[in-house]
């Protein structure tokens, strides 16, 4: 599993970084960005599900390795 922040989307409000920093960070400008690359490990993912559900512009995604 890995997360992804959509940059058209994102506004700033750093709830990702905030309920989940050790899978987000913010830039120079206060937006939100993936740390690493974005690899969700087994005791993150409560983290990146509750980061996903509080983004208020849906610009996180989780995407799921098959």
């Amino acid at each position: 599993m890995k997360v992804q922040i959509d940059p058209d989307r994102c506004q700033g409000h750093g709830r990702c970084y905030d309920l989940a920093p050790g899978l987000f960070g913010d830039d120079e400008e206060g937006y939100g960005t993936v740390l690493g690359d974005g690899t969700v490990t087994p005791d993150q993912e409560p983290d990146a599900r509750r980061a996903v559900a509080n983004c208020p512009e849906r610009a996180i995604y989780i995407l799921e390795e098959k």
